[in-house]
């Protein structure tokens, strides 16, 4: 099954082309309120105002036809105590935007649910707005006893989000929801790097040997009869040892019980410092930073989260050769951060912007991958088909094919001539770039004669148009026309027209240097090795 791409929308590719039992790990980072429009009032469906106020989530569902019919799908389905939790919601939310959004998770979490396997655990990456709401429909689905943690991941460093400051303290951390599909679930300890105080202030004893180490208790926390004896002259406390005559035999062997001077004094175990593995990992993650503009591992996609972050969720509930699924997987650090550390993986994103941002990902950071791609595509016909069902997921598609970035995107609107942008860089490494007009219809050499009074308006050195059919003579004759772009020798056609079929054929538009600037190029990764927090 694994490793695959999925083009389409989760909760269909879930229910089409995922097993039940068959995943061993899930995260989820849903479109929630990233663009932090706070203190948005909520709206029903004619537009009225609650009373209410609370913080809209301005990139995800309306309450339309599609949220109506998710919700009879969870009241008519087998998980009667998520209905039950769902009809609440309605009641107290009403039909508004909070609510659809809830909806649309539930139908998918019940999905979720069923392909994971009694070993597996969910992670669900969300913000304070919908946290609260979101752990009951969980318990509803999971089971109030298979609830882990409310993990915090501090993503804002020193001053969080100032949005109306003058009334709340400012947003500086997300919140992941860990559940459990049952108690059997699997779970590998980790650690970060240790508290440099903590280290100055416990670790201050040395025998001479430079193996600085600390002193821990040797007590039992209870009383124990058994473990109740006198050992080379120290009597025992009252409650006894924490380990057996014969355990304390081979820690003094090894030289890890510590003898004070004073014999009233109690035995102690010696901790040793290059012997730590670090802290233990608990529920606050204050160190792993979020993408900055400087990190290295930025691809410039608006809301990708660092890949030590998804390396501690991978690690921590999984195991080399298990499957890791993401049904929102947007620029793919999940299933990146699984493929480093030997991981099956699937991914599910509804747009081709996302699929195509994954796949140069994982090639330029995974040479010699192996995966999938489902639902992208592949020959003429299916980019004839996608460009008759969805005009602008076709032009995202082929934008994103050769490397471009949609205009604005991706978000629909008024575009003045322009589908999207690629990035580039002459002889003397100055920032150049090329204008890309898509069409998936009907072809003339005006379309080109547009393009060219579009490129002289924005100063653009390159214009590059995509076509779903075969250009004209007319329009070749107008692209040659343009004149040839020139720099450190390189001559290239200034107005290129590619087809469908020729992308498809693995053909790009010539570049100088064939060095394109996009999206930025992934770091080349070691595969198999989590990397190193401590």
């Amino acid at each position: 099954m694994p490793n695959k791409l999925y083009y389409g929308d989760n909760l269909s590719v879930l229910r089409e082309s995922i097993r039940s039992e068959s995943v061993d790990l899930i995260y989820l980072d849903p479109p929630f309120n990233s663009n932090a429009s706070y203190n948005v009032l909520f709206r029903g469906p004619a537009g009225e105002q609650s009373a209410a106020q609370i913080e809209a989530f301005d990139d995800t569902w309306h309450w339309t036809d599609s949220a109506e019919m998710a919700f009879d799908e969870v009241l008519t389905g087998e998980h009667s105590d998520a209905a039950i939790m769902l009809r609440a919601m309605r009641s107290a939310l009403g039909e508004n935007d909070m609510m659809a959004y809830l909806t649309m998770m539930t139908v998918r979490l019940i999905e979720l649910h069923r392909v994971l396997k009694p070993t597996g655990s969910l992670y669900l990456h969300c913000d304070p707005t919908s946290s609260h709401y979101l752990k009951i429909i969980l318990d509803s689905i999971f089971g109030a006893s298979n609830f882990r943690n409310e993990i915090i991941w501090k993503r804002k460093a020193g001053r969080g989000e100032t949005n109306n400051a003058a009334v709340r303290f400012g947003v500086s951390h997300d919140v992941i929801l860990f559940v459990a599909k049952s108690s059997a679930a699997r779970f590998n300890r980790q650690f970060r790097q240790n508290n440099e105080n903590y280290i100055a202030t416990k670790f201050t004893h040395d025998d001479g040997d430079g193996r600085l180490y600390r002193l821990d208790n040797l007590t039992s926390p209870s009383p124990r009869p058994n473990l109740t004896y006198e050992y080379k002259g120290y009597a025992p406390p009252a409650n006894g040892w924490a380990v057996s005559i014969e355990r304390m035999r081979e820690m003094d062997a090894d030289g890890r019980v510590y003898f004070p001077k004073d014999k009233t004094k109690r035995l102690q175990r010696k901790r040793y410092l290059d012997e730590l593995d670090g802290e233990t990992v608990d529920t606050l993650w204050d160190d792993i930073p979020p993408i900055n503009s400087q990190a290295k591992e930025r691809l410039g996609y608006p809301t990708q989260k660092p890949v030590a972050l998804l390396e501690r969720i991978v690690a921590s509930s999984s195991n080399a050769g298990d499957v890791v699924l993401d049904p929102f997987c947007g620029c793919g650090t999940t299933v990146h951060a699984a493929q480093k550390l030997g991981r099956q993986w699937i991914g599910i994103d509804v747009t081709h912007l996302a699929i195509g941002l994954i796949e140069r990902r994982l090639k330029e950071s995974f040479p010699s991958i192996v995966y999938e791609v489902i639902g992208v595509p592949k020959d003429k016909q299916a980019a004839q088909d996608l460009a008759l069902r969805d005009k602008h997921e076709f032009q995202k598609w082929i934008v994103g094919s050769i490397g471009g970035q949609p205009y604005k995107g991706g978000k629909k609107g008024m575009d003045r001539g322009i589908d999207g942008y690629l990035h580039f860089r002459d002889a003397d490494k100055k920032p150049q770039f090329a204008i890309i007009s898509v069409k998936g219809g009907g072809i003339k050499s005006g379309d080109i004669r547009d393009l060219k009074g579009t490129m002289e308006r924005e100063k653009a050195a390159l214009g590059i148009f995509l076509s779903l059919n075969e250009p004209t003579r007319e329009m070749e004759k107008e692209a040659a026309a343009a004149g040839i772009y020139e720099t450190g020798g390189q001559k290239i056609p200034r107005l290129q027209i590619m087809t469908a079929a020729q992308i498809l054929d693995k053909r790009r538009p010539q570049l100088p240097f064939g060095h394109s600037e996009g999206y930025k190029k992934a770091e080349r990764e070691s595969e198999g090795r989590q990397g190193n927090l401590l």
